[in-house]
Protein backbone atom coordinates (compact mmCIF):
# COMPACT_ATOMS: atom_id res chain seq x y z
CA UNK A 1 0.00 0.00 0.00
CA UNK A 2 3.00 2.68 1.27
CA UNK A 3 4.64 1.42 -2.46
CA UNK A 4 1.80 2.35 -4.26
CA UNK A 5 1.22 5.73 -2.79
CA UNK A 6 4.78 6.56 -3.26
CA UNK A 7 4.61 5.66 -6.80
CA UNK A 8 1.26 7.51 -7.76
CA UNK A 9 3.38 10.69 -6.22
CA UNK A 10 6.94 9.88 -8.31
CA UNK A 11 4.11 9.93 -11.18
CA UNK A 12 2.39 13.13 -9.68
CA UNK A 13 6.12 15.14 -9.93
CA UNK A 14 6.99 13.42 -13.34
CA UNK A 15 9.24 11.23 -12.13
CA UNK A 16 8.44 8.66 -14.42
CA UNK A 17 11.45 6.27 -14.77
CA UNK A 18 11.39 6.05 -10.73
CA UNK A 19 8.37 5.32 -10.31
CA UNK A 20 8.26 2.27 -13.20
CA UNK A 21 11.66 0.73 -11.03
CA UNK A 22 9.54 1.01 -8.10
CA UNK A 23 6.54 -0.44 -9.00
CA UNK A 24 8.68 -2.90 -11.73
CA UNK A 25 11.93 -4.12 -9.61
CA UNK A 26 14.85 -5.66 -11.19
CA UNK A 27 15.41 -8.51 -8.90
CA UNK A 28 19.37 -8.02 -9.40
CA UNK A 29 18.44 -4.42 -7.58
CA UNK A 30 17.36 -6.20 -4.46
CA UNK A 31 20.56 -7.43 -3.32
CA UNK A 32 22.31 -3.69 -3.58
CA UNK A 33 21.66 -1.35 -0.13
CA UNK A 34 19.24 1.56 -0.49
CA UNK A 35 21.31 4.11 -0.85
CA UNK A 36 22.60 2.16 -4.29
CA UNK A 37 19.38 1.47 -5.18
CA UNK A 38 18.07 4.86 -4.80
CA UNK A 39 20.99 6.62 -6.22
CA UNK A 40 20.61 3.81 -9.53
CA UNK A 41 16.98 5.32 -9.39
CA UNK A 42 18.20 8.92 -9.71
CA UNK A 43 20.60 8.33 -12.16
CA UNK A 44 18.28 6.84 -14.36
CA UNK A 45 15.49 9.44 -13.95
CA UNK A 46 18.37 11.96 -14.78
CA UNK A 47 19.42 10.79 -17.82
CA UNK A 48 15.50 9.80 -19.21
CA UNK A 49 15.04 13.54 -18.32
CA UNK A 50 18.24 14.56 -20.50
CA UNK A 51 17.58 12.25 -23.11
CA UNK A 52 14.14 13.56 -23.84
CA UNK A 53 14.81 17.56 -23.50
CA UNK A 54 18.00 16.59 -25.97
CA UNK A 55 14.83 15.21 -28.21
CA UNK A 56 12.61 17.95 -27.44
CA UNK A 57 15.46 20.53 -28.61
CA UNK A 58 16.40 19.03 -31.85
CA UNK A 59 12.57 18.51 -32.75
CA UNK A 60 12.21 22.60 -32.56
CA UNK A 61 15.66 23.15 -33.60
CA UNK A 62 14.13 21.90 -36.96
CA UNK A 63 17.53 21.19 -38.22
CA UNK A 64 18.10 21.05 -42.39
CA UNK A 65 19.38 17.36 -42.17
CA UNK A 66 19.95 14.72 -39.21
CA UNK A 67 23.75 15.39 -38.88
CA UNK A 68 26.34 14.44 -36.15
CA UNK A 69 30.03 15.72 -35.57
CA UNK A 70 30.74 12.00 -35.32
CA UNK A 71 29.86 10.88 -38.81
CA UNK A 72 31.89 14.26 -40.55
CA UNK A 73 34.03 12.80 -43.29
CA UNK A 74 37.88 14.18 -42.66
CA UNK A 75 39.21 12.39 -46.23
CA UNK A 76 41.75 13.78 -48.15
CA UNK A 77 39.07 15.05 -50.92
CA UNK A 78 38.22 17.82 -48.58
CA UNK A 79 39.15 21.10 -47.28
CA UNK A 80 38.52 20.53 -43.57
CA UNK A 81 40.32 20.49 -40.01
CA UNK A 82 38.84 18.27 -38.00
CA UNK A 83 40.99 19.72 -34.85
CA UNK A 84 39.03 23.18 -36.10
CA UNK A 85 35.78 20.91 -36.08
CA UNK A 86 35.91 19.46 -32.78
CA UNK A 87 37.13 22.79 -30.99
CA UNK A 88 33.98 24.11 -32.32
CA UNK A 89 31.60 21.43 -31.80
CA UNK A 90 32.59 21.88 -27.76
CA UNK A 91 29.73 25.06 -28.18
CA UNK A 92 32.17 27.38 -26.26
CA UNK A 93 31.91 29.88 -29.00
CA UNK A 94 27.65 29.57 -27.59
CA UNK A 95 29.35 30.37 -24.30
CA UNK A 96 31.11 33.81 -26.08
CA UNK A 97 28.21 34.93 -27.95
CA UNK A 98 30.58 34.07 -31.29
CA UNK A 99 29.76 33.19 -34.84
CA UNK A 100 30.59 30.79 -37.33
CA UNK A 101 31.12 31.26 -40.94
CA UNK A 102 31.09 28.49 -43.16
CA UNK A 103 31.45 29.34 -46.94
CA UNK A 104 32.18 26.99 -50.14
CA UNK A 105 30.99 25.84 -53.51
CA UNK A 106 27.53 23.20 -53.66
CA UNK A 107 28.50 19.72 -52.26
CA UNK A 108 31.28 20.68 -50.28
CA UNK A 109 29.34 19.99 -47.05
CA UNK A 110 28.63 23.28 -45.91
CA UNK A 111 24.40 22.42 -44.76
CA UNK A 112 25.75 18.72 -42.92
CA UNK A 113 28.41 20.67 -41.12
CA UNK A 114 26.21 23.41 -39.59
CA UNK A 115 23.53 21.04 -38.75
CA UNK A 116 25.71 18.65 -36.69
CA UNK A 117 27.19 21.98 -34.77
CA UNK A 118 22.96 22.39 -34.01
CA UNK A 119 23.14 18.97 -33.17
CA UNK A 120 26.28 19.25 -30.70
CA UNK A 121 24.38 22.49 -29.52
CA UNK A 122 21.11 20.47 -28.78
CA UNK A 123 22.96 17.19 -26.96
CA UNK A 124 24.82 20.18 -25.06
CA UNK A 125 21.64 21.35 -24.00
CA UNK A 126 21.08 25.14 -26.19
CA UNK A 127 17.72 25.96 -27.62
CA UNK A 128 18.72 26.08 -31.61
CA UNK A 129 17.06 27.02 -34.32
CA UNK A 130 17.64 26.10 -38.31
CA UNK A 131 16.34 28.67 -41.67
CA UNK A 132 17.18 28.64 -44.80
CA UNK A 133 17.34 32.12 -45.55
CA UNK A 134 14.92 32.82 -48.13
CA UNK A 135 12.43 30.61 -45.82
CA UNK A 136 13.27 32.99 -42.84
CA UNK A 137 12.53 35.97 -45.12
CA UNK A 138 9.30 34.35 -46.03
CA UNK A 139 8.30 34.02 -42.77
CA UNK A 140 9.24 37.07 -41.49
CA UNK A 141 6.94 38.69 -43.73
CA UNK A 142 4.18 36.34 -42.86
CA UNK A 143 4.67 37.35 -39.33
CA UNK A 144 4.21 41.38 -40.07
CA UNK A 145 1.12 40.54 -42.59
CA UNK A 146 -0.40 39.52 -39.23
CA UNK A 147 1.25 41.66 -36.66
CA UNK A 148 2.88 39.03 -35.28
CA UNK A 149 6.82 40.78 -36.09
CA UNK A 150 7.83 41.92 -32.88
CA UNK A 151 6.93 38.16 -31.23
CA UNK A 152 8.91 36.31 -34.31
CA UNK A 153 11.93 38.22 -33.79
CA UNK A 154 11.70 37.99 -29.87
CA UNK A 155 11.20 34.42 -30.49
CA UNK A 156 14.57 34.74 -32.75
CA UNK A 157 16.81 36.76 -30.15
CA UNK A 158 15.58 34.14 -27.72
CA UNK A 159 17.51 31.32 -29.05
CA UNK A 160 20.99 30.82 -28.15
CA UNK A 161 22.16 29.35 -31.74
CA UNK A 162 20.84 30.85 -34.85
CA UNK A 163 21.87 28.69 -38.04
CA UNK A 164 21.27 30.33 -41.28
CA UNK A 165 22.05 28.59 -44.31
CA UNK A 166 22.08 29.32 -48.07
CA UNK A 167 23.15 33.51 -46.98
CA UNK A 168 23.89 34.89 -50.86
CA UNK A 169 21.32 32.92 -53.44
CA UNK A 170 20.35 36.44 -54.39
CA UNK A 171 20.75 40.18 -53.25
CA UNK A 172 18.56 41.22 -51.03
CA UNK A 173 15.78 43.98 -50.95
CA UNK A 174 16.10 46.91 -49.19
CA UNK A 175 13.23 45.89 -46.51
CA UNK A 176 15.25 42.27 -46.39
CA UNK A 177 18.14 44.10 -45.45
CA UNK A 178 16.93 46.28 -42.41
CA UNK A 179 15.25 42.89 -41.19
CA UNK A 180 18.57 40.90 -41.57
CA UNK A 181 20.30 44.01 -39.57
CA UNK A 182 17.89 43.76 -37.12
CA UNK A 183 18.31 40.00 -36.20
CA UNK A 184 22.61 41.17 -36.65
CA UNK A 185 21.81 43.79 -33.79
CA UNK A 186 19.38 42.21 -31.83
CA UNK A 187 21.92 38.79 -31.23
CA UNK A 188 25.16 41.10 -31.41
CA UNK A 189 27.27 40.00 -28.22
CA UNK A 190 23.76 37.94 -26.95
CA UNK A 191 23.76 35.17 -28.68
CA UNK A 192 25.55 33.10 -31.16
CA UNK A 193 25.25 32.55 -35.26
CA UNK A 194 26.01 30.19 -37.65
CA UNK A 195 25.91 31.53 -41.25
CA UNK A 196 26.52 29.43 -44.78
CA UNK A 197 26.84 30.26 -47.73
CA UNK A 198 28.67 29.57 -51.36
CA UNK A 199 30.01 32.95 -51.96
CA UNK A 200 33.01 33.85 -50.16
CA UNK A 201 31.99 36.44 -47.08
CA UNK A 202 34.14 39.28 -48.21
CA UNK A 203 31.46 39.61 -51.28
CA UNK A 204 28.25 39.87 -48.85
CA UNK A 205 28.59 43.73 -48.57
CA UNK A 206 27.27 43.57 -52.58
CA UNK A 207 23.94 42.08 -51.57
CA UNK A 208 22.64 44.81 -49.74
CA UNK A 209 21.49 47.41 -51.68
CA UNK A 210 22.84 49.99 -48.95
CA UNK A 211 26.11 50.85 -48.20
CA UNK A 212 25.43 51.65 -44.74
CA UNK A 213 23.18 48.80 -43.83
CA UNK A 214 25.30 46.09 -45.63
CA UNK A 215 28.58 48.14 -43.51
CA UNK A 216 26.45 47.96 -40.48
CA UNK A 217 25.36 44.15 -40.62
CA UNK A 218 29.01 43.43 -41.47
CA UNK A 219 30.61 45.01 -38.65
CA UNK A 220 28.12 43.05 -36.37
CA UNK A 221 28.79 39.60 -37.83
CA UNK A 222 32.32 39.18 -39.44
CA UNK A 223 34.68 40.51 -36.72
CA UNK A 224 32.58 38.05 -34.03
CA UNK A 225 33.12 34.71 -36.49
CA UNK A 226 35.27 31.72 -36.88
CA UNK A 227 35.59 31.12 -40.46
CA UNK A 228 35.64 28.15 -42.07
CA UNK A 229 36.03 27.48 -45.95
CA UNK A 230 35.04 24.32 -47.11
CA UNK A 231 36.30 22.76 -50.37
CA UNK A 232 35.42 19.41 -51.74
CA UNK A 233 36.96 17.40 -54.98
CA UNK A 234 33.91 15.55 -55.03
CA UNK A 235 30.17 16.80 -54.26
CA UNK A 236 29.33 15.26 -50.35
CA UNK A 237 25.83 14.76 -52.18
CA UNK A 238 27.90 12.24 -54.35
CA UNK A 239 29.27 10.71 -52.10
CA UNK A 240 26.80 10.09 -49.10
CA UNK A 241 24.77 9.16 -52.64
CA UNK A 242 27.14 6.12 -53.39
CA UNK A 243 27.22 5.13 -49.89
CA UNK A 244 23.80 4.57 -49.59
CA UNK A 245 23.81 2.61 -52.58
CA UNK A 246 26.49 0.68 -51.38
CA UNK A 247 24.58 -0.50 -48.33
CA UNK A 248 21.45 -0.98 -50.41
CA UNK A 249 23.62 -3.99 -52.60
CA UNK A 250 24.96 -5.44 -49.23
CA UNK A 251 21.28 -6.18 -47.89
Amino acid sequence: MLNNQTIEKLRDMKLKTMAQMLSQPDPSYLELSFEERLGLMVEKEWMAKKNSKIKRLLRNANLGLNACIEDIDYSSNRTINKQSILELASCDFIEKSLNIITTGKTGSGKTYLICAFGNSACRKGYTVKYFRIPELLLEIQEAKSNGQYSKFMKGLQSTRLLILDDIGLKSYTLEESRDILEIAESRYNRGSMILSGQISQSQWYELFPDPTIADAIMDRIIHNSYILELDSKLSMREVIATRKMQNLDKT
